[in-house]
């Protein structure tokens, strides 16, 4: 196995889905988490903190990767502890490697926000032109996916090894535990709606029910990741990873709705929380859980109801151009519906829905 990775967030939805694309792949893998219990067989795991240089050091002692892929962030309380943080947390895992020379490659993801800016910044500013393309210039905010691509830049200057960055939409993917997962999310707010007999209703803008938008399946992500670090047109560029199709939520909605059995709500023309609507379920997730047997009691491990409102309440519509990726090689699609779907069929199979 000349190919040995290095994922760092491994236990997250985008590192396992990366981590089960390097397992089919032959590569040998190290995954990096804090807690690693729930790496997927086949990866080796380093426990460590990104954040504790020394334990960091003693941890990655021994390791020389010929990749790096970046799969994780932290996050703080404002945008200006995001970039301080996040982006040590970056240069300390290049700084530590005890030989950075064998390293060919490294992988970044960040995401729309890129474009968008960070959460605190969204409705302050103009909205930006869509289609979303990787020339478009940063904004003129803090915002932390830059000071990491800083960070990636320094390093690979420094060690010459070459970088890709990846900018997927909302992830559509399986992991447990991971707290921006909007499928796991609707796939227990769908459980409850059915349980209770509350109506499904979409929680977001009327711009998100009515106009265009995209995901990115975390399966066709790790493909585009995999290109991009054995392909030399991949080399040193920064590209979008979205299905490669688009779609309305009014659309989608009852196709999601009518997979649990259940008929979708009449769109209320407003915003409906879902955090709010969610935060008295705990109790009554145990008793659904105890009910069918499942294996996860914890909502708050399955469901992260406050990031499922921040990418479904935007008041911009968001469409990413994948010209870039497709010209250089990449051709790789996804159907949006399936993305949820596959999801939905594999968290009933392992009981984590009923």
């Amino acid at each position: 196995m000349s190919r040995k990775a290095l994922i760092v967030g491994a236990t997250g939805i985008v590192g396992q889905n990366l981590a089960n694309r390097l397992l089919a792949d032959g590569w040998a893998i190290y995954g990096l988490a804090r807690r690693t219990v729930t790496l997927p067989r086949g990866v080796l795991p380093i426990a460590a903190d990104v954040l504790d240089v020394e334990g960091l050091k003693a941890a990655l002692a021994h390791l020389e990767p010929s990749h790096v892929f970046f799969c994780t962030w932290s996050r703080r309380a404002t945008e200006h502890e995001n970039c301080i943080v996040n982006s040590a947390m970056l240069r300390n895992v290049f700084e530590v490697l005890p030989n950075p020379g064998v390293l060919d490659h490294a992988a970044l993801v960040t995401g729309l926000k890129h474009y968008l800016g960070p959460f605190e910044a969204y409705g302050t500013s103009a909205a930006p032109q869509t289609p979303f393309r990787e020339s478009m210039p940063r904004l003129d905010v803090e915002n932390f996916y830059y000071a990491q691509e800083d960070a990636l830049f320094e390093a690979a200057e420094r060690d010459g090894f070459s970088w890709s960055i990846h900018r997927p939409h909302t992830i559509v993917g399986y992991a447990i535990g991971n707290v921006m997962n909007i499928g796991s999310t609707l796939a227990v707010y769908a459980t409850i709606c059915r349980e209770t007999g509350r109506p499904f209703v979409f929680p977001g803008s009327e711009v998100q029910w009515n106009g265009l938008t995209d995901v990115t399946d975390a399966r066709q992500l790790a493909r585009q990741i995999v290109w991009a670090s054995t392909s030399a047109a991949g080399r040193n560029e920064a590209f979008n990873i979205v299905n490669g199709d688009v779609f309305r939520w009014k659309w989608l909605w009852p196709q999601l709705a009518s997979w649990f059995g259940i008929e979708a709500a009449v769109y209320p023309r407003r915003p409906s929380s879902l955090e709010l609507q969610m935060s008295g379920d705990a109790k009554l997730w145990r008793e659904i859980s105890r009910k069918y047997g499942l294996q996860e009691e914890r909502l708050d491990v399955l469901a992260s109801a406050w990031h499922t409102d921040a990418d479904l309440s935007r008041l911009v519509e968001c469409v990413t151009d994948m010209s870039k990726s497709r010209i250089a090689g990449f051709a790789d699609y996804q159907d949006t519906p399936h993305s949820f779907f596959d999801l939905f069929e594999r968290l009933r199979a392992e009981r984590f829905i009923p």
